[in-house]
């Protein structure tokens, strides 16, 4: 029986180790998040066709996420450093409870943009953008001409989002 539990622990990381890999190796393509429209925390909608022209540092998160809760202060850090500059931060929070999302956002002093992309499109919405198993945290930075420059599951550490953005400014 351990060796079954194993072997089966072993095969999820094996497959979850591709995955990422594919990711990286070909960005999937910028239309799924155009098309999208998430919510502000009054249930009015964010259009995210609105991003299109600018650079961009989408971060997929949840509340009850630990590399999210982790990742978050780097976000406030680069949002410090690069909203300045043109670029713009959005936490798309997948979850349905607009008022835990917002005193999360307090708490943590998030000084980006947040929107509810809620559970299930949340979930859509990160699979349709190549991450298959829907792991968070998860980020993807756009271009001004609407390509994924860069897609990442977990912790999108200051290191690699100053590599990624840099060039693009």
């Amino acid at each position: 029986m351990i060796r079954l539990v194993y072997l089966f622990a072993l095969t999820f990381c094996l497959m979850a180790g591709a995955s990422v890999a594919a990711e990286m190796e070909s960005m999937p393509s910028a239309d799924p998040v155009f098309a999208a429209t998430l919510a502000d925390f009054d249930g009015k909608p964010v259009p995210l066709a609105e991003l299109k022209g600018k650079l961009v540092v989408l971060n997929f998160w949840a509340t009850w996420c630990g590399p999210c809760r982790t990742e978050i202060p780097h976000l406030i850090e680069a949002q410090e450093k690069y909203g300045p500059r043109g670029i713009v931060f959005i936490g798309a929070a997948v979850e349905d409870n607009a008022d835990s999302v917002r005193d999360f956002g307090k708490a943590y002093g998030i000084n980006y943009t947040v929107a509810m992309a809620g559970k299930d499109q949340g979930i859509a919405l990160l699979r349709a953008l190549g991450n298959k198993i829907a792991g968070l945290p998860f980020t993807i930075v756009l271009d001004r001409q609407g390509n994924i420059v860069a897609a990442k599951r977990g912790i999108m550490t200051p290191a690699r989002l100053q590599q990624i953005l840099d060039p693009l400014l």
